[in-house]
């Protein structure tokens, strides 16, 4: 039997980790390299509610996989850094 909420934070992991990409290698040189501000304010605001759904998720699969605090602490700093959260994703694919 699957877990729904890992599962589900797999995808999420997944998702929030290209906008993070989009937000910092497409959005953010459009807003400095050519004056365009609104790119960062709509990728920004995407990529701030995947961000939430994320950590919601995140608490979630914590306790429904019963992951350490470690194994939790990993895949949060992970989504901090550009590409670290398709470096989890094998991880998570074992708790499903």
């Amino acid at each position: 039997m699957k877990n729904e909420n890992v599962v589900k934070f797999g995808h999420i992991n997944t998702i929030e980790g290209y906008s993070y990409l989009a937000l910092v290698f497409i959005a953010m040189p459009m807003k400095y390299l050519l004056d365009i501000p609104l790119a960062v304010k709509v990728v920004g605001m995407i990529h701030g509610i995947l961000f939430i759904l994320f950590c919601l998720l995140l608490v979630k699969a914590w306790h429904e996989a019963k992951w350490s605090f470690k194994e939790n602490t990993l895949f949060f700093i992970a989504s901090l850094i550009p590409f670290g959260t398709f470096f989890t994703k094998a991880k998570i694919k074992t708790y499903e």
